[in-house]
């Protein structure tokens, strides 16, 4: 996260400085023109080099769930988790059930991501990506769900009639990133559950790779949130079952 928050402070920057300008921030210590330039300028320079940084690519050397066998190697990830007073057949439930109006600025954010397009409907979140982009590669209940996407690929590669999980498993023509996301339900000795969840996403050459940098690193910080409130949601949903 630290590369996306640098981001976004030299954007911050930019427009601080862009404003100044037009009209010098003295609150800000901005007081002339040629001040708001050079502060534009830095921002500038913090913003491109942040979106330069290398990326290297992380191996699982003994897999331990579902997810390391379908992707053991990554360049991009994101991990978070919840505890929730509720049993793994509960969460499990939970996890297949929550829809989008469930989930705190759900629609806002992917709206946003998708440049206004609409989002998805109202139904379990995990049945609208199932019958649209994503595929089931696993759904060991009441332990682990796995699911999986390309994202982007050369326009040269013919694109198959329909996303099958060997795709997961066969070498690529260079140039497709796949993606890959998962729940992870571990119980406890007091009846409740600790969830986790984890992105990964896998590009399998350099210029993918960099391309999908660039992207990570703006939409990171929304990705965040949503996945953090979708665990709530979960949370919600299965204590109140459980009650």
């Amino acid at each position: 996260m630290l590369d996306s928050v640098l981001l976004y402070l030299g954007f911050t920057t930019i427009f601080v400085g862009l404003l100044s300008i037009l009209w010098p921030l003295n609150f800000l210590r901005i007081r002339t023109r040629k001040a708001g330039a050079i502060v534009a300028a830095v921002g500038f320079f913090v913003a491109v080099v942040t979106l330069l940084f290398p990326v290297r690519t992380k191996q699982v050397s003994t897999p331990t769930t579902k997810l390391d066998e379908w992707m053991p190697k990554s360049q991009f990830d994101e991990q978070h988790s919840i505890y929730i007073k509720a049993s793994p057949e509960k969460v499990f439930e939970a996890i297949h059930a929550v829809r989008a109006d469930e989930i705190f600025l759900f629609r806002t954010l992917i709206a946003i991501r998708r440049c206004g397009r609409p989002g998805p409907e109202n139904k379990p979140l995990l049945d609208v990506a199932t019958q649209t982009t994503f595929i089931y590669l696993a759904d060991d209940a009441p332990r682990e769900i796995v699911v999986g996407t390309v994202i982007s690929a050369p326009h040269d590669i013919p694109k198959p009639a329909k996303l099958t999980p060997e795709i997961f498993r066969k070498e690529l023509p260079p140039g497709v990133v796949l993606a890959t996301m998962n729940y992870l339900v571990a119980s406890d000795s007091n009846g409740g559950s600790t969830v986790s969840t984890e992105t990964r996403v896998f590009g399998n050459s350099a210029d993918s790779v960099r391309r999908f940098a660039v992207y990570w690193r703006i939409i990171h910080p929304g990705s965040d949130i949503i996945r953090r409130s979708w665990l709530r949601a979960i949370k919600r949903r299965a204590e109140a079952a459980r009650g």
